[in-house]
């Protein structure tokens, strides 16, 4: 059985660790975005990241129809990517997750785990997780809605991703690319033996990604574990 551990908010431990991630944050920007660059010349850069990654890690990408096709599942293990050609956003459906889809109206609390990688430095350099020894009291809320099969989303502000992307700023809103494994992902809690939560994982490129992703033209590769909250 999948669920998550949760616990109170150690508010000094967090305050020390936001702390960190935020120096951190401001050295990756600047050591990433090199004075006189054009956007162009960081679109590249952001392309080549991303095509690095899918040729280190062995990625197979597919199609959306063949994604379809296939009842909307990627096969993990041919590392099957399926490509969404409007957005650019690659998604990776680990687990369909139990329970069931967020039905059309309907508004739901979200739990998920993360772990952020940044591609500009690496197919393993991680900038951001949550998912990790230490932080079972920090797992991401946030309030998922669908209208129409258009998603729309918001991080509650005790929200790792808030506290080191939003809090500037009071930006709450998901990034687009956190968005599209709604539409094919059951939301629900484990309840019984064998019952797992949903895992998915998707690149990110800067135009769908959070603001500094935008501000610095950086591709993300996310890991995300989603379930439903009370």
């Amino acid at each position: 059985m999948t669920t998550f551990a949760e616990n109170n908010h150690q508010k000094g431990n967090m305050r020390k660790i936001f702390s960190i991630l935020a120096t951190a944050l401001l050295l990756t920007g600047i050591a990433s975005c090199s004075d006189g660059e054009t956007y162009q010349e960081k679109r590249d850069k952001e392309i080549s990241a991303i095509n690095s990654y899918i040729a280190e890690k062995n990625v197979k990408v597919i199609s959306e129809d063949q994604f379809f096709a296939q009842d909307s599942m990627t096969d993990v293990s041919k590392n099957e990517f399926v490509l969404f050609e409007a957005s650019g956003v690659y998604m990776q459906i680990v687990r369909k997750g139990c329970g069931q889809k967020l039905r059309d109206g309907e508004t739901a609390n979200v739990l998920c785990r993360f772990t952020e990688y940044n591609l500009m430095l690496g197919a393993d350099s991680i900038s951001l997780t949550n998912d990790a020894a230490g932080y079972a009291a920090s797992v991401d809320k946030m309030t998922i809605t669908n209208t129409s099969g258009t998603f729309t989303g918001t991080f509650d502000t005790s929200s790792r991703m808030y506290m080191v992307y939003g809090a500037g700023t009071n930006y709450t809103s998901l990034p687009s690319g956190w968005l599209v494994p709604f539409g094919y992902i059951r939301l629900g809690r484990p309840v019984n033996e064998g019952d797992e939560t949903a895992k998915v994982r998707i690149i990110v490129p800067h135009k769908q990604g959070h603001l500094t992703a935008s501000n610095y033209v950086t591709p993300y590769l996310y890991e995300l574990t989603l379930e439903r909250g009370r």
